[in-house]
């Protein structure tokens, strides 16, 4: 018996044999008076065993047994789940082994068994937060961050995104070896794809967003009456009627930089459970993870009507999610990209006519003129800047120029003036 059932024992054996009186054991046990005459009669009856609690040296039902203890330890500290956090990891023991325990429940056996979060939690700082926006699409948060995002890889791979203020939703991600032109073209033509055109989105001051508006403005912005350069990413918005705004600290755009610390945790450890290990395996799985996501952790807006609005049919996204060049073609058809020739297959004269160049993942080099796409021949016999190997391949070069217009790091590469 614990303290409070030997004193209830020693009281009621004192009230029956007289040396204290009904009301004087109620207020030393604090029971009424009618409890205490009945205690007193099941006493005689049955004897201290009315004091000892039913479930007494009893196993709770809700116990968890050695066996299954064991196995959520000996999972925690395999390969596929070492680096998880609790909560994801509770998440995949429902979802990949078959576990259903709540979250105190593994925080304890991994306690227990001398096994801490791997997430490492940092002094709160106090930030007034943003309230978020009533409709969805009225403002997209854009970033890219660099994680080591395979497991045994030390190299770090950018993730683009793109996330929905007032909902939290994220609208598109990619992966690439740089934060790069192309990776937030992706993503943008997945916003664009499944949800639609948003009013405007939030960034920081890289210069695939805004160009460097200290220096001057090319001589052709000056002659056309353009004070300010635009990059080829603000043009595209534009064409959307997507509006940049430039955000002047990490904090300002906190609903992302929030995701990234949730998304380093999470895809490094999903692409370690799939087994993924390259860009493009990542960029295959991240649509489901999308969808998974946004499911758990999506909010509902305050207003219903959305503010995305849906792209006309028949717009080709190919044509106008490129980097854009302009050039003038001599007499021969050949135009010069970075000290490089190239010939342009066409049968018509385009001397001195303005040619668009299209660069992308997805069409390649073509030059466009009067809506006509038309292929780039390089003349290999040119030396060229950008040539990265020492062969002739034509395919070679035009893949150096579209990793140089499209997949070189932010860092390391000027804005394309439009």
């Amino acid at each position: 018996m614990n303290n409070k059932e030997q004193l209830n024992k020693v009281v009621i054996e004192a009230c029956i044999n007289g040396k204290l009186t009904n009301e004087e054991a109620s207020k030393k046990l604090k029971y009424s008076i009618r409890y205490i005459k009945k205690l007193k009669q099941n006493y005689r009856k049955k004897g201290e065993e009315i004091f000892i609690h039913g479930n007494c040296g009893k196993q709770p039902v809700s116990t968890i047994n050695a066996d299954l203890r064991s196995k959520v330890v000996q999972l925690k500290q395999s390969y596929k789940y070492e680096e998880t956090n609790i909560t994801h990891f509770r998440e995949l023991l429902d979802r990949e082994e078959g576990i259903i325990l709540s979250y105190s429940s593994i925080y304890r056996i991994l306690r227990e068994a001398g096994i801490k979060s791997p997430r490492k939690h940092k002094k709160i700082k106090v930030h007034h937060r943003r309230e978020r926006l009533a409709k969805s699409g009225e403002m997209l948060q854009m970033d890219g961050t660099p994680h080591e995002f395979f497991k045994g890889d030390p190299e770090k791979y950018s993730l683009h995104g793109f996330i929905d203020d007032a909902t939290g939703n994220i609208t598109g991600l990619y992966m690439c070896k740089n934060e790069c032109l192309q990776g937030y073209l992706e993503v943008l033509r997945q916003t664009l794809k499944n949800y639609g055109s948003p009013q405007s989105i939030y960034t920081d001051g890289t210069s695939i967003m805004f160009y460097n508006l200290k220096k001057d403005p090319s001589v052709e912005a000056q002659l056309n009456g353009i004070s300010e350069s635009a990059t080829r990413f603000e043009t595209i918005l534009d064409e959307f009627g997507i509006e940049p705004i430039h955000a002047y600290s990490p904090q300002a755009k906190g609903r992302i930089e929030r995701l990234w610390n949730t998304l380093h945790d999470r895809l490094r450890n999903e692409f370690t459970i799939r087994n993924i290990r390259s860009i493009d395996a990542a960029n295959d799985f991240l649509p489901e993870f999308i969808a998974n996501f946004n499911m758990q952790f999506g909010k509902k807006p305050k207003d219903k009507i959305s503010a995305f609005v849906k792209l006309p049919k028949g717009i080709n996204l190919d044509l106008i999610l490129t980097a854009r060049l302009t050039r003038t073609p001599d007499v021969s058809n050949t135009i010069s990209i970075k000290k490089q020739l190239f010939k342009i297959d066409c049968k018509e004269l385009l001397h001195k006519k303005k040619i668009e160049i299209l660069i992308s993942k997805k069409i390649g080099m073509k030059a466009l003129y009067n809506s006509k796409l038309y292929s780039l021949i390089p003349i290999v016999n040119n030396a060229t800047s950008l040539e990265k190997t020492n062969s002739d391949s034509t395919d070679d070069i035009i893949q150096n120029y579209i990793f140089y217009y499209c997949f070189s790091s932010v860092k390391s590469i000027k804005p394309i003036e439009v």
